[in-house]
Formats: structure tokens, sequence, C-alpha cells
């Protein structure tokens, strides 16, 4: 063995010996940093117990669990971020939906995260139903739809968490009415090209109809009811602007309102499958000229509705009912969905001018003459569809 070989050697080992020093080291900072790490999350501030008093959280959209803790620090709610973090990892709370929840002051991590997790928690939430309506509708046969400003007030109800047994406190759906009423359009929101309209409704009560747009709607329960009707306007006209609405309009000869009107007849009259078609019949029967004669706006001013009419109830002249009157209702019979919107905006290709539900599933058909759909009556008629429980 040479000379040079034995040092390269020996030069071999003492770089081995120094890296496993190195290495030795830091696995021990490694170690160390773990410890602490343990050790601080272990020690985050934590509150005991379910809490005292009421708060109001709300998550909006995109919120990630530290958000939202962080949201729930800033109201006492618990006493660290990291504690809430810690204890909703792996939980539904990872998911929570945007809106308003009621909680408490000075809850624990474990607490809070069960308090978010209970539906009675949320608060502030709205589901508007396409076709649904501001005052409440009696089904003739069935219950009462619940209309929007009910809507609206049960929403602003909050829980009395102290002493739960207390029934809870909400705004009446007369003090929402009385905001639609009173308040001036502008300062509820509505748009341009409905204020003319909206203010010289022939029914005050029913002067917003149409402009606050199906979905989920997530309110401060504590707001005024006017910052409420605001918010749920001002939301509704961005996604009814969004689909193309002005220009829409003048394309077919109508003025925005009156796109809105024409869908909420579309969304009454038929299924999402005809409802292209159901648009080209209001237009082609306005072109003709000839009343549309639609049971659904009809029945919009009784009292009690369902899907046949009475020859008494055709006769009476209201601002909605189309048997009596020529053109579109004065406005929108209930809200539109954006489907039956966009259908009033590129309704089908076609020269019809008559349809019917002619069975119980739904199925509709059209014609271009009336001796055609005299036909279909007649059908309808058979099947019990156009038989009234009056």
């Amino acid at each position: 063995m040479s000379a040079a070989r034995g040092r390269s050697r020996t030069s071999g080992t003492t770089r081995f010996i120094l890296l496993a020093a190195v290495i030795g080291v830091l696995l021990a900072f490694a170690v160390m940093v773990y410890r602490n790490s343990n050790a601080e999350v272990a020690a985050a501030p934590d509150f005991d117990g379910d809490g005292t008093g009421s708060a109001l959280l709300q998550v909006e959209a995109g919120d990630t669990l530290a958000v939202v803790g962080d949201r729930l620090y800033d109201l006492g709610t618990v006493a660290s971020t990291r504690a809430f973090t810690g204890a909703a990892a792996g939980t539904t709370v990872e998911g929570i939906q945007p809106g308003y929840y009621q909680v408490r002051e000075e809850m624990s991590a474990a607490s809070a995260v069960e308090t978010l997790a209970d539906p009675e928690s949320r608060v502030g939430f709205i589901e508007v139903k396409p076709g649904g309506r501001l005052l409440d509708t009696v089904v003739v046969g069935g219950g009462t739809e619940k209309g929007i400003f009910t809507l609206i007030a049960e929403a602003t109800c909050l829980r009395d968490l102290e002493t739960p047994e207390n029934p809870p406190m909400c705004r009446l759906p007369q003090e929402i009415v009385d905001a639609a009423v009173q308040a001036d359009p502008v300062t509820l929101g509505v748009p341009e090209w409905a204020i003319n309209e909206v203010r010289s409704a022939p029914d005050p009560v029913r002067r917003l109809e149409g402009l606050v747009a199906p979905g989920v709607h997530n309110v401060n329960p504590q707001s005024e009811p006017v910052e409420i009707l605001r918010q749920l306007i001002d939301s509704s006209t961005a996604s009814y602007d969004a689909t193309g609405l002005v220009p829409s309009a003048q394309r077919i000869g109508l003025t925005p309102y009156q796109v809105v009107t024409a869908a909420s007849l579309v969304e009454k009259e038929g299924a999402l499958e005809d409802f292209d078609k159901i648009a080209r019949v209001i237009l082609n029967r306005l072109a003709e000229p000839m009343r549309l004669q639609f049971d659904s706006t009809v029945n919009y001013a009784l009292a009690d509705q369902e899907i046949a009419t009475t020859d008494a109830d055709r006769g009476a002249v209201t601002p909605w009912n189309t048997y009596a009157m020529d053109g579109l209702p004065y406005g929108p019979i209930g809200s539109p969905g954006l489907d039956a919107l966009r259908a009033m905006e590129n309704p089908a290709e076609g020269r019809w001018k008559y349809f019917v539900t002619i069975d119980m599933q739904g199925t509709t058909r059209f014609a271009d003459e009336y001796p055609e759909h005299e036909r279909y009556q007649s059908e309808a008629i058979a099947n019990g569809v156009l038989s009234s429980g009056r």
C-alpha cells in the first residue's frame, strides 16, 4: 500500500466522522423544534365551558379556518385562533358555509366548533325559490307558501342563548312590508330600469315583486329592514344584469322591466325544458297583438290559488289579469329564476301562439292555431289537469 493511498483513507474517515456529527446536530435541532412546536400548540390559550352572552360571527366566501378563528378571537368567543383551528381540524366546520352564525363569548374552542356545526346556529339565511312571491300564498287543497317578506322576518330571528326556552327575537313581517312600501326606491336599491314602474305601482305592497332573485341569500339579522331589502335587491340586480338583460331587452323589443315581468310568467307557466317555447309564445302573442290569457296572472291577485281558474276569476279586471287586459301584466308575478330570464332573452324559434299542460306529469303541448289547441285542452280536461278544487 502506498503512502498516498493511506492518506486518502484517513482523510475519508475524518470526513465521515464530521458528516455524522453534523447530521446528529441537525437531528437534535429538529427534535427540539418538534417538541417546542407541540408544546406551543398544547399551550394555546383556551377558555373553559360553553361561554356566556351572545355574539354574531360572519363567515365570508373563501374564509379559511384561520380567518374564522381570527374573527372568533376578535369577537371574544375563543381565547386564541390556534386553539380553534386545532379543535376544528378534521371536523365538518372545515367546510363551513358563508353566512352569519350566532355564538357566545368566552367559549372553549371545542364548544365553539360544536356550536358552528349546529344548523340552529346559522341565522340570516334566506332561500327564495324560483317563482317565489313577496306575500304568503295559500294553495287550494294544500298549505301556505311563505312569501319573501315572511322569509326575511324569519331570517332576523336571534335566540336567547342565556335562556334557550324563551322564544327567539324576530322582526315582524309587517316591519319588512312597511320598509318596502315607505322607503324611497333609490334607497332600496331599485335598479334604474325599474325605478319608474316601482314608483307608480298600482299596489305599493307588491311594488318590489320580482326584484329579489331566487337563490340563497345571507343577510345580517341585526340590520334594519331597509338595509336588508337593499342588500337583496342589489345582489339580485347584479345577477339579472349579468345575463345581459339590458341589451337583450333592446334586441327583443321590450324594456328590461318587461323582460323580468315576462320571465316571471315563463317561470310560473311551464317546466324548464319548455321555458324558451313559452317565451316565444309570449312574444308571438304580443306581436299579433292578442291577449296572453295566462291563468298564472289571474291567480296572482287571488287570495287562494291553484292551476285552474274560474270564469269569474278570469273576468276580474286587475293590473295583472291578462284575460281582462291587453299586453303584459303591470309587473312581475313572482321572482323569475335565471333560467326563465335567459329563456325570455333567448326565445326558441317558432310560430306557436298557444300551449297547455295536458297531464299531471307536466307534459305541455304547443300549437300554432286554435283548433289544434282546443284538442289539447280537451285532453287536459280529460286528465283532470284543469279541474278546480275550489
